[in-house]
């Protein structure tokens, strides 16, 4: 159950975190901790259905047959190319974000600096294996790899608050907090390990509703320290440059302190943040590309579903660089669809869910995540330029 929790809390909090308060300074400090507060209530909820439809399942079911079972051939279909469109992204996202930090890695210690195209390769080789070698190992990697995120995570909150203004912190602008919602659905998207998870725990509903929670109230308590942090160190306007340029907060945040031992911790805090969402994510996209083409535990068979969950991300990052930034773009609209829809339409099936206060809640949780595609197809054709342009001038 531990192991559980970790592999939750690891799988939410990566990348995404560090680029959480760059968009929500244009809104504050305080309606950014409502607004953490109801993604973390929301996405639990969106969690515990996915997991009673995963539950009225047989053993290591995954989303192909949970969804082919519930919804139907539309709702296979749909599920087939939101989970590989959100995951293949998410993947070559973390290729991308650790490659540089790996090489570094590699120059300090033997003194060779690799090629840039070696990056991927050498990530893949190191921790790629660890999938292919199954849950149980990915869960004990992933434990030693989220004790080094919470030892980074707490030497920065044992030396940042000596460099806090608070005053930052009273800045409020509730109506632009909407700019960070689309990032936020990400931030909280651990529902992928749920049918991983719920065969490791052998489909013990009361410990897995548990490691749900306390895994997902640990991200929810990172964000709002990290929030804090960065929101009471940055000013507005030097997080609104790093949005303009798209960067992630911690390159105003070392060059604000210009602090070098700080800036190597925030350096090793990024590297164990997005090592666990990777294996998290790889785990779960390689089962469930063994659930969707009946592969079984064979060796070679396991060797085609590995090759099918590395092999198309790492040619997005050799390759496809542009229509993978554009996929990324669009990574609200597919977790809404997966994480959201997909489970409040597969619990409406279930006996349990057919109070009708129930079903009026599942139509909000539909509602909710209809409203977060269109606000995130109408943020990335540009409709929202204007507004967004506002709200940095305002900052500067």
């Amino acid at each position: 159950m531990i192991g559980g929790i970790l592999l939750v809390a690891g799988t939410a909090i990566g990348a995404g975190m560090l680029a959480l308060p760059v968009l929500t300074a244009f809104g504050g400090f305080i309606p950014s901790l409502w607004l953490l507060a109801f993604c973390w209530i929301f996405f639990f909820a969106t969690a515990y259905l996915l997991l009673e439809a995963n539950l009225a399942m047989p053993s290591e079911s995954n989303m192909i047959s949970m969804t082919g079972k519930m919804l139907g051939a539309a709702g296979k279909a749909v599920c087939w190319i939101s989970y590989l469109l959100l995951l293949y992204s998410l993947l070559a996202a973390y290729l991308s974000g650790a490659s540089p930090l790996i090489l570094e890695i590699a120059a300090a210690a033997t003194g060779v600096v690799l090629p840039d195209w070696t990056g991927p390769l050498v990530m893949l080789f190191l921790f790629g294996i660890f999938v292919y070698l199954g849950t149980r190992l990915v869960d004990w990697v992933n434990r030693i790899l989220m004790i080094g995120l919470i030892a980074t995570y707490f030497l920065l909150v044992g030396f940042l608050p000596g460099n806090m203004d608070t005053s930052l912190l009273a800045y409020s602008n509730p109506s632009a907090i909407w700019i960070a919602l689309p990032l936020l659905f990400t931030s909280f998207g651990f529902h992928v390990v749920i049918p991983s998870l719920t065969t490791y725990l052998k489909h013990d509903r009361k410990k897995l509703i548990w490691t749900l929670f306390i895994g997902s109230s640990i991200p929810f308590a990172v964000y709002v320290v990290w929030e804090a942090l960065v929101l009471g160190i940055v000013p507005l306007s030097d997080l609104s440059v790093a949005w303009a340029e798209g960067q992630s907060a911690a390159s105003p945040l070392v060059l604000h302190l210009q602090n070098p031992w700080i800036s190597s911790a925030i350096h090793a805090f990024s590297f164990f943040a997005i090592l666990t969402s990777f294996l998290g994510v790889s785990l779960s996209l390689s089962d469930f590309l063994a659930d969707g083409f009946k592969i079984k535990g064979h060796t070679w068979e396991r060797e085609i579903s590995c090759l099918m969950t590395f092999i198309p991300p790492l040619l997005f990052v050799y390759m496809y660089k542009k229509g993978f930034i554009l996929a990324l773009q669009f990574a609200g609209v597919f977790v809404a669809i997966l994480l959201c829809i997909l489970p409040a339409l597969m619990a409406w099936t279930l006996p349990r869910f057919k109070k009708p206060l129930l079903r009026c809640l599942l139509g909000g949780v539909i509602l909710f995540a209809l409203f977060m595609i269109g606000l995130s197809v109408c943020e990335q054709m540009g409709l929202l330029q204007g507004l967004t342009e506002n709200y940095v001038s305002a900052a500067n």
